[in-house]
């Protein structure tokens, strides 16, 4: 791999794109793979330093919303296809999604859920409690009341990802610049002109933003308001034991999310309710708490007993990029010719951009009309009539 800069970045560019995750540089491999020839990536940190170094790696179809479902489902086609694509390895494994409730109450919700991912493709089918049994037969099912699974759902690692699609991007002779903060960003005459940086300035007519909590902050740069807020969410890992869990389990009902790693650790999360919105950078912390370790090992034992004389090793935070339908945002603005955002993905960023990235890449360097995007247009949220999704887990 070409060593990354952190040095002053070239005068002029074709596209830019702030925000060194996997949708930033999944969008810079796109638009390198469809011509553009001098295409740059700015990030503040190192590669995957923001929400995608801090994610836990799941993948999966089960939404409630036709986009969301479609987009997944595109999404999980590349990733089946994405280590022989980009000639590196992401460790990506299709273990399946098991998706359970403890509610009686949302067992229409999940029959309907499952019929709409079956409609545009999806493997899922409803479950009832004794069948989970079949999949994770340790799973303690007492409160279980519905479930589905999706079996070509699954997990990648996300650095690898990360690191896979930078190798693809230098390649194809995109310019990686790290350890580099943008100061600034100017538009003229309803065009976008340059991006400054505290090592230098960039023409240039294209700029994409896909830097996760970050990017509200740097669209009201050029007058353009989003409505996200930051949730911090947290991960732990355990000690390593024995294969013994196959798939992604989640719960609709308390947010756990957990899953095993190829190396025996299990590894996952749960939402808080009482976590604070941020809106402004200066604000964020992503420090850990007692309070995660306590709620996540309580959840855990309570539905898989094999976790219970486990030691938990580690934890970190990362931030959940919100919006008001927890579906993310896509696409331009009508008075800025040369705007991009790629953003509020709600925690599932990851698994998302892929198909993202691929979609944007193909508006941007054609203009052609793509009807998944325009259905994530920030205007929507002026316009009324906003879809949400409901299964906004892990």
């Amino acid at each position: 791999m070409i060593p990354l800069r952190s040095d002053p970045p070239p005068p002029t560019a074709d596209a830019v794109v702030i925000g060194g995750g996997v949708n930033g540089l999944s969008t810079a491999y796109e638009l390198a793979r469809r011509g553009l020839r001098r295409v740059v990536v700015i990030e503040q940190g190192y590669l995957g330093s923001g929400s995608t170094g801090r994610c836990g790696g799941g993948i999966r179809q089960q939404w409630t919303t036709e986009a969301n479902v479609r987009m997944a489902q595109e999404s999980v086609e590349i990733y089946e296809e994405l280590s022989a694509e980009l000639g590196y390895q992401t460790f990506f494994r299709q273990g399946g999604y098991l998706m359970i409730s403890e509610n009686e109450a949302d067992r229409p919700a999940m029959q309907k859920a499952v019929e709409l991912q079956n409609r545009c493709g999806a493997p899922s089918h409803f479950l009832e409690p004794r069948d989970c049994l079949e999949i994770v037969p340790q799973l303690d099912i007492t409160r279980v009341r519905a479930a589905s699974f999706c079996p070509k759902d699954g997990t990648a690692y996300p650095f690898a990802v990360v690191w896979g699609y930078a190798r693809a991007a230098q390649r194809r002779g995109v310019d990686i610049r790290i350890h580099t903060r943008v100061t600034g960003i100017r538009a003229e005459g309803g065009r976008i002109r340059e991006v400054v940086t505290e090592r230098g300035s960039i023409a240039t007519p294209v700029i994409v933003l896909a830097a996760g909590p970050w990017t509200k902050s740097l669209a009201a740069m050029v007058g353009v308001q989003l409505p996200n807020w930051q949730e911090r969410h947290e991960i732990m890992v355990s000690e390593g034991i024995k294969p013994c869990l196959n798939p992604m389990v989640i719960s609709i009902t308390n947010g756990i999310y957990f899953s095993q790693s190829m190396r025996g650790e299990l590894v996952g999360g749960i939402g808080d309710p009482d976590e604070p919105h941020w809106t402004d950078p200066r604000d964020f912390d992503t420090r850990c708490q007692l309070r995660f370790a306590v709620r996540f090992a309580r959840a855990l034992t309570a539905i898989f007993p094999p976790a219970r004389p486990l030691r938990l090793m580690r934890q970190w935070a990362g931030m959940y990029d919100m919006t008001p339908d927890h579906r993310p945002i896509l696409g331009g603005v009508p008075d800025l010719q040369g705007y991009h955002h790629i953003c509020g993905f709600s925690g599932h960023g990851f698994m998302l951009a892929p198909i993202a990235a691929r979609r944007m890449a193909k508006l941007i360097t054609t203009g052609q009309p793509d009807d998944i995007i325009d259905s994530l247009r920030l205007s929507r949220f002026a316009e009324g009539g906003i879809e949400t999704d409901h299964f906004v887990v892990g």
